[in-house]
Formats: structure tokens, sequence, C-alpha cells
């Protein structure tokens, strides 16, 4: 994975810390998802929440999104993430240390795209979603894009005013993008 630079720049893959609970998006499954956001990505302003080592939140940069926001609260996690940002020159990126849903809470800003890739088995993709609807960080046309063990988002009741546009898995993750209800007859 590369950051877009002016011509005669080189791309540069992430460095990834070996951190036991870390899971990083697998090549393939980044692949699949910035297929499906591309005619949505060119300009987005997007939140990575739950950051972990960045790199949705990168991939979103080196595809045109205007501005990331990325939320880490591990601090070796964020100051990877920092030392990154930094190493690729990347202005439109926003870090964020702090507890995702705490600030999310706190927060009054509004997204076209959020990445929720949280630690499996805590049962955050369901309260992060009601946040994400009730402080109103989500317009019309915004997608939320979900990294889970399987079944968390193919049940019914995920969360209200939520459906899946799109899903598929890769080993023991799934991966899922979610339109708001009012959407899905678009």
């Amino acid at each position: 994975m590369s950051v877009n630079k002016p011509p005669g720049k080189i791309r540069r893959k992430l460095l990834v810390p070996a951190l036991p609970d870390l899971r990083p998006t697998p090549d393939r499954v980044r692949v699949t998802l910035f297929n499906w956001l591309q005619p949505m990505i060119e300009g987005a302003v997007c939140l990575d929440l739950f950051a972990g080592t960045g790199a949705l939140g990168f991939e979103a940069t080196s595809r045109g999104a205007a501005r990331v926001v990325m939320v880490e609260q591990d601090p070796r996690l964020a100051r990877g993430i920092e030392e990154q940002r930094q190493h690729l020159d990347c202005a439109s990126i926003e870090i964020v240390r702090a507890e995702a849903l705490a600030w999310l809470v706190a927060t009054g800003e509004v997204f076209d795209l959020v990445f929720l890739d949280p630690p499996f088995k805590k049962n955050l993709i369901g309260p992060t979603c009601e946040i994400l609807l009730n402080k109103r960080h989500l317009h019309p046309k915004s997608r939320v894009y979900v990294e889970s063990e399987p079944g968390v988002c193919g049940g019914e009741g995920l969360v209200d005013n939520f459906r899946i546009h799109r899903q598929s898995h890769a080993g023991q993750v799934e991966y899922t993008l979610l339109v708001r209800e009012e959407q899905a007859e678009q």
C-alpha cells in the first residue's frame, strides 16, 4: 500500500508492528473494499475508528480521500500511525489518541465513510453504529465498512436503520459495507 505522492516520489509499504491482538486488514480484503468504494472515495471525509495500524485510513488517503481522522487508543499503535503519517508526509490525516466510543460521542463531525474494525468479540459494532446515527455523524449517502468475526453483520437487527449493501469473507474475517436504510431504495 502506498500514499499518492507527486510525480517522482516513491510508493512505500506501511510498517506493521508485531502485537498479539493486532489483525491488519488482509491485502485482498483491502483491494475488494476499495473497489467497492471507488465511486465515492475521491474527496471523501473518512473516519478510521479503532484504527490499529491505520492501513484503511492510509489506503483511503492514497485513493484520494480529502481528509481521514484515525482514532486509536493504544499508545504504541497511535505512535506507529503518527510515524507513518510523518514518513509519508500525509497532511490530510489527523490522528486522535482516544477511546473510540468516548471520542465518537464527544465529536460533532460528519463523515462520508466510516471504517469500523474493532477488536473481535467485544460487541462494539452495534453500539458504534447507533452512536454514528444518534449523534448525526452520517449524512444520507454515508457508508459504514465493518470488519468482524463471521456472523456479526449477517443476522437481523445488527442495528436499526442500516442494511447490508455488500458483504464477503476471507478466512475468519467477514467484511461488510453498510448503507443507511433510507438509501436502500436508491
